[in-house]
This record gives structure tokens, C-alpha cells and sequence, in this order.
């Protein structure tokens, strides 16, 4: 399973705020204290909106990215009238997806092919929509998903632009032809995970000239592609660096990666009409482009309900 880590500018050549998927903590600047605190967006509160008027309890894990998602979903919903509670940063998906069984919360954004992977470590399917039905069958009764986004965080091979013009690069099958004069940069669990070297060659036909280890979507990484110490390497799809450094991520044409849809999970019992259409509106509009975007903000140091506040008004949502 994927592990986010932290982002870097590298112009600046320093860490920025950690961005982990699963498993490990991460300690985030940007982040305030909002366990407990309910949120004070403004909106008008009626009773029966959240079932009785019963507060929704909306979590996140601990990245900046997850309690960004988190605070829009909040803040959508309040101005929709429904009363809502943030327990922000929970931790890992371990310690997350038990306080959703348990009722310790009532909502939370997901990403399809990860959580997937938790509920059914036998999972192989790697179809966008396959995995959203797969996804659907494997939830525990009484929590279900709403809509997906397109918006997507996953593993994403990249290339530079000029590399990406030189050899007429667009989708990593492209790179079956090439490939054996190029430098393959990633994690080192890639030299034997079917999900990096091996599937690149099995599923693609890929033999790269050399694979050389750096790190899952890091600062070497990203460093190693615009320094040309590797020619390809693995990051992820909402990486404000990818446009900042002028790389292209290459189609995953043929699954080799999980995909990873923004999905919001949610206790049925909480699931009223408004709440249903109001974070479907969310879902409908929110794409990797508003990820990319918005993570960038995250990155400079913005305050995450500013953001948050900012990407409802510009689709007309608050």
C-alpha cells in the first residue's frame, strides 16, 4: 500500500508539509487542532437535516491533503444547513476505518483503490470501475460511498517535458520502445513490487537501460528527473511539483497502478437526501487539476479553511 511522502519545492531544496496515504504519522504545520471543534461555517442549521438533527462527524487522516478534502466536505455541508463536527488527522487508515465502524465518526474522503486494498488485501483488479463496484461489495454494512471524483491521487510514472517532445511521450506504453535508453527513478520496493519494475516489464514490456533507487515520489526523486539522473520516475498525481517543474505524468493505459479516486465514505445512517446531493455537487466538480492546485496553496503555508472556502466559491458551491 502506498505511503505519501513529504512534498518538496525544488527551487527551495527543503521538505514541505507531509502528505502520507497510510501507515505512517506525519506531523503538519499547515494543520490546526480541530479534533473536537464543530465548524463555524456559516449557514442556516434545520432540524432533520442529518437525520433528527443529529450532528455529522466528518474525520480525516493525517495529511494535509485528506483534512483539506475533510473541511471542504464540512464546510459544503454546513452551508447546506446540515450540522456538522470536525475530528480532523486521526491518523492512519488502521486507526481511521475503526473509528467509522464504531461510530466514533460519520464521514470521511477516501481514495477508491487504497481502501480497497484494506478492506481485501486480495484484491488485484486495477479497472477504475471495477474497483468502485469491487469497493462497494467490500464495505462493512451500514457504511456506504457517495459519488467518485475524477480527481485522483495515485502513483504516476513522469517524464520531463522535453523528455516527453524528444520520444513523442504520452502514455507509459510509449515507453516500451525507448525505454532501454532511459534511467528509471523510484522507491526500492519497486525493484521487486509487480506495482514498479516488474510490472513495467511484464504488463508493458518495458526493460529500462537501469533502475535506480530514490524514493516513492520524494524530493530525490523529483530531483533526479529534472537534474537528468533518471529519465522516468515514480510520483504522485496530485504533486503540486509535477506542474511546478514542468513534468509530465504519462497515461497509465493499461492499470498497472491502483487507482485512487477521491471517494467521501459515510455512515448510512447519516446519509440524508441533502447530504447525499450536497457532497455529490462536491464530487462532481473536483478534479486533480483542483488537487494540484490546491496542494500547491497547502505547500506555501496557506491556511486549509481559506483554501477550502476558496475552491467552494469558485464552483459555486458556498
Amino acid at each position: 500500500m502506498k505511503q505519501r511522502r513529504a512534498w518538496v519545492r525544488l527551487a527551495a531544496v527543503v521538505a514541505m508539509p507531509a502528505l502520507f496515504l497510510s501507515g505512517c504519522g506525519s506531523s503538519d504545520p499547515t494543520s490546526t487542532d480541530t479534533d473536537t471543534t464543530a465548524t463555524d461555517v456559516a449557514g442556516p442549521t434545520e432540524e432533520g437535516e442529518a437525520g433528527g438533527g443529529e450532528t455529522i462527524i466528518i474525520g480525516s487522516a493525517d495529511f494535509a491533503e485528506s483534512q483539506l478534502l475533510a473541511i471542504i466536505y464540512s464546510h459544503a455541508l454546513a452551508n447546506a444547513g446540515v450540522t456538522v463536527e470536525e475530528k480532523l488527522n486521526i491518523g492512519s487508515r488502521e486507526i481511521y476505518i475503526q473509528a467509522l465502524n464504531d461510530g466514533s465518526i460519520d464521514l470521511l474522503p477516501e481514495y477508491t483503490g487504497y481502501l480497497l486494498a484494506e478492506l481485501d488485501p486480495e484484491a488485484t483488479e486495477k479497472d477504475p470501475v471495477k474497483v468502485v463496484e469491487l469497493l462497494d461489495a467490500v464495505l462493512p454494512d451500514g457504511i456506504e460511498q457517495l459519488d467518485v471524483a475524477t480527481a485522483e491521487d495515485k502513483d504516476v510514472l513522469c517524464v520531463t517535458a522535453a523528455t516527453a517532445d524528444q520520444y513523442g511521450l504520452s502514455k507509459i506504453s510509449d515507453l516500451a520502445a525507448v525505454g532501454g535508453e532511459m534511467v528509471l527513478a523510484g522507491p526500492s520496493e519497486w525493484k521487486e513490487r509487480y506495482q514498479g519494475v516488474p510490472g513495467l516489464e511484464d504488463l508493458y514490456g518495458i526493460t529500462f537501460k537501469e533502475f535506480k533507487v530514490f524514493d516513492a515520489g520524494g524530493p530525490l526523486t523529483l530531483a533526479a528527473l529534472v537534474n537528468g539522473q533518471a529519465q522516468a520516475g515514480d510520483m504522485f498525481s496530485s504533486d503540486p511539483a509535477i506542474p511546478e517543474n514542468d513534468l509530465v505524468a504519462l497515461e497509465d493505459d493499461k492499470y498497472l497502478f491502483m487507482p485512487a479516486q477521491v471517494v467521501p465514505i459515510i455512515r448510512t445512517s447519516k446519509t440524508t437526501d441533502t447530504v447525499r446531493s450536497t457532497l455529490n455537487a462536491v464530487q462532481a466538480v473536483l478534479t486533480t487539476d483542483d488537487l494540484l492546485a490546491m496542494n500547491a496553496r497547502v505547500n506555501a503555508g496557506e491556511d486549509l479553511e481559506v483554501i477550502a472556502d476558496d475552491w467552494l466559491k469558485e464552483k459555486g458551491l458556498l
